[in-house]
């Protein structure tokens, strides 16, 4: 998401974007040079309905839940993973049919990436975990804790949306003359998988997601709400989002856009973990008796 020219890319801007085994995974030590989403060391593998997906542990403590965006894959994630391990017991997961995680068969929606995850989680046995999701991530994280919401303590999203139209005009339009320019390379491609693959995430992208607003109030973990200044999802759908949420946090980050967690991870995960290591508060400026 953060360096090639394709749908990865490309759907992580609209933000609307192996050998199997089945034991659970072990934490390892970090270094500067770990090859997150391809490391060996902490990767493992798990079947569910039939669907092998790949996932990474690192660090010790609490667990966190970290899902990736659009067409990308744990490697999107690797600003992010050193910090958090330091803090907490990170688990990287790669979505269905993204990074080394099978497509399998079942319909690529986001409802069904939160099945996986939360399959995840009963996998290695966890009960209640932190979640932290960018953009498709953070779709799947408020899945996650809509559907299973005993499985989620805190929630963290940055550049979620709820509804496809969420995006900016310019995003959208992007969409559709990226599927155009799909389409037309499909009809002569020697191997058409990879397009079709393609297409399945620009799906998403463009028919995806249909989360009620009224659902964000079943939410009722704290949750930080993120998006940039400069972000692909309209600042009033961000707004009405974090104003849905019984239990909510807000921060918009200045001089920003959707690709802050990697154009600057120290600020972010700052943010990040004051949020997931501070007691939660939503003090109030009514509350302070001004005109009392």
């Amino acid at each position: 998401m953060h360096t090639r020219l394709s749908l990865g890319r490309i759907v992580a801007i609209t933000g609307l974007i192996a050998l199997v085994g089945c034991g659970a995974a072990h934490a390892t030590t970090l270094s500067a040079d770990i090859s997150y989403g391809s490391n060996p060391a902490a990767g493992n593998t798990f079947v569910f309905d039939g669907t092998h997906f790949y996932y990474e542990i690192y660090g010790e403590g609490a667990p966190l839940l970290l899902l990736h965006g659009n067409g990308d894959s744990i490697g999107s994630l690797k600003r992010q993973i050193g910090d958090f391990a330091s803090h907490h017991r990170v688990i990287a997961m790669d979505s269905r049919g993204q990074g080394r995680s099978e497509l399998g068969t079942a319909a690529l929606t986001y409802e069904q990436m939160a099945e996986d995850a939360n399959a995840l989680l009963d996998h290695l046995r966890l009960g209640q975990v932190k979640v932290l999701g960018w953009s498709d991530g953070g779709i799947i994280g408020l899945l996650l804790t809509i559907r299973h919401p005993e499985k989620v303590g805190m929630l963290a999203v940055m550049g979620a949306n709820l509804q496809p139209d969420a995006a900016y005009p310019w995003a959208v339009d992007g969409a559709v003359r990226l599927r155009d320019r799909l389409t037309a390379q499909l009809a002569t491609a020697k191997n058409p998988k990879p397009l079709l693959l393609q297409l399945k995430l620009l799906d998403l992208v463009e028919n995806q997601p249909h989360i009620p607003l009224s659902d964000l109030a079943t939410i009722k973990v704290p949750t930080l709400v993120m998006a940039a200044d400069r972000d692909v999802i309209r600042d009033e759908h961000t707004l009405s989002m974090f104003h849905a949420i019984p239990k909510s946090q807000l921060a918009i980050f200045p001089g920003a856009t959707h690709m802050i967690p990697a154009q600057d991870p120290a600020r972010f995960n700052r943010t990040v973990l004051d949020f997931f290591d501070n007691p939660f508060a939503m003090p109030d400026t009514k509350d302070l008796g001004w005109f009392d």
